[in-house]
Parts: structure tokens; sequence; C-alpha cells
């Protein structure tokens, strides 16, 4: 059985999450098999909720496959398909069933899913729900009702030190801060000067939140380029994208799992923060090759 996550975050020297999106349907089998395939190899997987607005199959859903498996498992929970009540209510069922981690985000814009017209909820933003996860934790619910039996989640959320600009950014995580979090899963990170300069700001405001440098492989030039163009908060430099466009023919994906391996080494060795979060989104077969060539397996 795993060791559970809030522990890992207590005496582990280097924390290693991966990412696990639910699928887009019924069918359990490659979930089932990217579960047992990482369990084992990383701290916890983290299930995402819809995520980039196209619906899937419940993070929930999937959190219990996890556990049921014998993995760690992190509930992802945005603010963008639910109100208070189907958030506490979620929570609830999802600490009686042994989740005990949870992941606070707003959630991306219903714009850019597949269900365009969507009504967003947005009853609260990450910060509101890291308070109600709190307030959970207290034994009342957000209306000061008395739980008969209430949760002790351990609570992480997100931050993007790649933001531009980033002054608004800081400010979100400081507020998140001040909010109470136990660990930080950080957006796609590509320059470690980024990342040490975001680290430097957590530590003045928080010296023992333990932040997870995010870490996306990028598997060619083009992907590299269209991630700079469309996603927010995503920063690849040029000498990644130059690297990519001189790899061997068929040699992209390879050449990405060594570009993410060389980042995961230096987060390491140079101690820039406390762990990696690994996001191989539709290839997570892949991530025990990038354990592998990191020297973390």
């Amino acid at each position: 059985m795993a060791k559970p996550f809030r522990e890992t975050l207590k005496t582990k020297d280097f924390i290693v999450t991966a990412e696990a999106a639910p699928v887009k349907g019924s069918n359990m089998s490659k979930p089932i098999e990217n579960i047992e395939l990482l369990k084992d190899k990383v701290d916890a997987l983290n299930v995402t909720d819809n995520q980039s607005s196209v619906m899937r199959y419940p993070s929930l859903g999937t959190c219990l496959l996890v556990k049921e498996r014998g993995g760690e498992a992190v509930l992802q929970i945005t603010c963008r398909d639910r109100n208070r009540l189907a958030i506490q209510a979620d929570l609830l069922f999802a600490w009686s069933r042994g989740i005990g981690n949870v992941l606070c985000l707003t959630g991306d814009s219903i714009d850019v899913g597949d269900h365009k017209e969507a009504k967003p909820v947005f009853d609260l933003d990450s910060v509101q729900l890291i308070h109600l996860v709190h307030t959970l934790n207290s034994g009342k619910d957000m209306a000061g009702n008395n739980l008969d039996g209430g949760a002790d989640f351990c609570i992480g959320t997100t931050a993007t030190p790649s933001a531009d600009p980033l002054e608004p950014q800081l400010v979100k995580v400081a507020k998140k801060l001040e909010a109470g979090v136990n660990f930080i899963q950080t957006q796609a990170v590509y320059e470690p000067d980024e990342l040490k300069r975001f680290m430097e700001f957590v530590r003045k405001k928080d010296a023992k939140v333990k932040v997870l440098a995010g870490i996306v492989p990028v598997i060619g030039a083009k992907m590299a380029e269209y991630m700079n163009e469309n996603v927010p908060g995503i920063s690849v430099p040029q000498s990644i994208i130059d690297e990519l466009a001189q790899a061997p023919k068929g040699k992209g994906v390879s050449t990405g799992i060594e570009i993410a391996a060389r980042m995961i080494r230096q987060v390491k060795e140079e101690r820039i923060c406390d762990g990696v979060h690994i996001m191989f989104i539709g290839r997570e077969e892949k991530v025990p090759e990038i354990l592998t060539s990191a020297g973390l397996l």
C-alpha cells in the first residue's frame, strides 16, 4: 500500500508525482494499465478534472481506481463545473472512500474545451476553494454547520512560474499560501532560472510548503512553437526548440524525454525545489523512461 502523500511530503528528499488523465468514455482498461504501471514508481498520481475543459470520466472515479489498486491519488477539483454544494459533497465522498489529497484549481475557460455552450459555474475561485477544504477539515461546512464526521485533507494548488506578466501570478500565489497549502505543483517550466526566481518568492512567504516543478515533455519543434503561441504561462526557450528541430527523424519523443530528464536532474542536483510533477498526458506509459533517464529508477 502506498505511503500517505502527506507523510511523503514531510519525509522524502525528492518527491515525484505524475498526472493521470481520465479517458473520454467508460472503458477503464487504459487507465488501469497506466495505474498499474506507475503506482509504485511515483509518490502519487494526480488525476485531472475535465482538463482543458474537455468532458471526461470523473477525476473522483479514477482516484478510486488508483486507491483500489494500492496507489496514492491526488484528487483535482476545479471551480468551473460545480457550485459550493456539489464541491463539498464530492469532497466528503472522496474522504469517506480514502482519498486524502486534493489539488484546488480554478479551472480552464469553457472556451478552450469541447462543450463551448456549457455554462461555467465559478461559484468559488481557487483561493476560496482552499478555504473551503480547511473548513471541512475543521468539521464544519461552508455555512458553519457541524458535520457528522469531517475530513483531514492534504491540500495542494498550482502556480505558473513562467507567467508573463509574473506579478499578478505572484499576488495570487501569496493569497494561496496565506490560505494554507501543503504543496504546490507548478505548470510546465523549461527555464531553471525562472523556477529559481519563483522559489525565492515562495520561500520568503512560506518556508515549509513543498513545491514540485511541472515537467511537460515537448516532442517536436512545432509542438513547442504551438505551446508558446497558444498556452498561457508556457515559455519553451529557443534553445530547446532548436534542439528538437535538429533531432533525427523519428527521434522526437526520445529527444523530448531526454530534455525532460535533463531538467529533472538539474532540479534535483541543485535542490531548486522539492520535487517534480510529470505531465505526459496521453503518453503516461513513457513516464518510466523519463524517470530512468533522470536517474530516479
